[in-house]
């Protein structure tokens, strides 16, 4: 699913919502940059968590977390299919039970 807004729109939004007003609400950037007032503040504590000042998984260790799950997965299905032929293999090189080699 494409993101719907580019990362440096979201990083403008939230650099205008942290610096904003006393008598600014959040409602009121949001609503000023055409974005839900949820979303928002999803977008402020996603960036408190990568600028460190919350603690939680940064989006960079996030899309290294998916990529190394993937690999994994892909590594397991490799490990499955090498199982299967080994034992296909090993099955194959039995001799059968009316066997006429010596």
């Amino acid at each position: 699913m494409p993101k719907p807004y580019p990362d440096e729109f979201r990083e403008d939004v939230v650099r205008v919502a942290r610096n904003r007003g006393p008598k600014v609400t959040l409602e009121q950037v949001a609503a000023d940059f055409g974005v839900h007032a949820v979303t928002l503040s999803k977008w402020m504590r996603r960036a408190d968590i990568d600028d460190g000042v919350q603690p939680g998984t940064t989006a960079t260790e996030n899309e290294e977390l998916q990529a190394a799950r993937r690999r994994i997965r892909l590594l397991e299905q490799e490990n499955e299919v090498l199982r299967r032929a080994a034992a296909y293999l090993s099955q194959a090189n039995l001799p059968g039970k009316g066997s006429t080699r010596s």
